[in-house]
This record gives C-alpha cells, structure tokens and sequence, in this order.
C-alpha cells in the first residue's frame, strides 16, 4: 500500500471508530502524524485528498476539520464526475437512474406534503405548452428533485441529484426536443404529479419509470 493510501486509511478508521467526529479538529500535524506513524508529507498529501472528496475541511488559518459527513456533502463530487461521461456510458447512468428513480418516486406517494404537491403544479402551469430548451431543462431537473426529496431520504436523494447533472440532461433534452418530445414529456410530468396526489404507490412507480425509458429508449436509438 503507498504511503498516502496508507494515511487516507488510517484518518478513515478514526473517524469510523468515532475517535473523530463530524465537526471535530484534526491535531496538529505534527502530532497526528507521530500518532499514526506517518510522516508529515503522506499525512499531508491525504489530508488534501479527503479534504477533495468533503471528508475533511482545510481552512486556513484554523486548522482542519472533519466535515458534517452529510450524504449530500459527500455525494457531490459525483455530479462532477457524470459530467465527465462518455456517449457511450450515458446509458449506463440513465440505466442506474431508472432503477432509484420510480422506487423514489413510489416513496413519495405515500410521503409528499400538499404543499409540495401545489408547488409542484404552480411548476408545471409556469412553465407553459412550449418552453425553451434551458426553461425545460431547469423545470425537469427541479421537478423530479422536489418529488425524489419529498421520499424521505436523503441518501436517496443524494444519490439522483448527482446521476441527473444538468449538463447529461441539456445533451438529452437538445435531442429529444429535435423530435418534437415535450408535449409528451410534459404529459408524463403531469401523469407522475396526479399519481402522487392519488397516492398512488404503483402509478407513480409505473409513470416515473416510462417517463425515464423514454429517455433512455431515444438515446438508444441515436447512439
């Protein structure tokens, strides 16, 4: 195991043991590293590693600190990283999305407040019968991010804010708009709302799963 690796390591177990806690200061450098038989310059190097992927916060001046662990904090990076994507692997993350979508979606039948839902259709009626690519691109993302938060579950929620990127969306949506696909998507938008007012686990399941192979079964076509 390289020395780094062997850093970022031992810093995990004591925040997994609970020896460091979320918000708690890291010791000085030099005393850490004495403490984990590391030198300075690995204990360094992974400080700035965990510090990239939000485990730890380096701020200068102060000192570093565990951060709040919170899945959504944690998870960021992979919005980052979806962008990045190739052609040939979209359908892979639309593959992923399809699967914890409708199960979010199902969750947020029997969970979503009145309040959210009437936010939800002040959304849709705002957004009119012909939106431009940006505004439907916005509407779809803050869409489907209400509904998936309204399941409870931030992991969950965590997880689909960061496989539906506005860049993956804007490269689908330019495409899907080409072959005259919003009056449907807006359909499917308004059948996923009724089912939540319903309350309707399955409906919800069902409509937020054809809504999302729609996607996936175009973008198939093209690739």
């Amino acid at each position: 195991m390289a020395v780094t690796d062997e850093a970022i390591e031992k810093i995990k177990e004591m925040i997994v043991s609970g020896a460091l806690r979320p918000g708690d200061r890291l010791p000085k450098e030099s005393e850490l590293a004495a403490e984990l038989g590391l030198s300075r310059n690995s204990l360094r190097e992974a400080v700035r590693a965990l510090s990239l992927i939000r485990i730890l916060d380096v701020r200068q001046g102060d000192g570093t600190y565990v951060t709040s662990l919170d899945p959504q904090l944690l998870l960021e990076a992979m919005s980052f990283v979806v962008d990045f994507h190739r052609d040939d692997t979209v359908l892979e993350f639309l593959a992923v999305r399809r699967i914890l979508e409708p199960a979010a979606t199902a969750m947020a039948a029997t969970r979503i407040s009145e309040a959210e839902l009437g936010a939800l259709s002040a959304q849709l009626d705002a957004l009119g019968p012909d939106p431009s690519v940006e505004e439907l691109v916005a509407s779809d993302l803050e869409f489907h991010r209400r509904i998936v938060r309204g399941s409870g579950n931030s992991v969950l929620c965590s997880l689909l804010d960061g496989l539906s990127g506005p860049t993956t969306r804007a490269r689908i949506w330019r495409g899907l708009t080409q072959e005259d696909a919003v009056s449907r998507t807006l359909h499917e938008h308004r059948a996923i709302l009724a089912a939540l007012r319903d309350q309707d686990v399955e409906a919800a399941r069902s409509w937020a799963t054809v809504h999302i192979a729609s996607v996936e079964q175009w973008l198939r076509s093209t690739l």
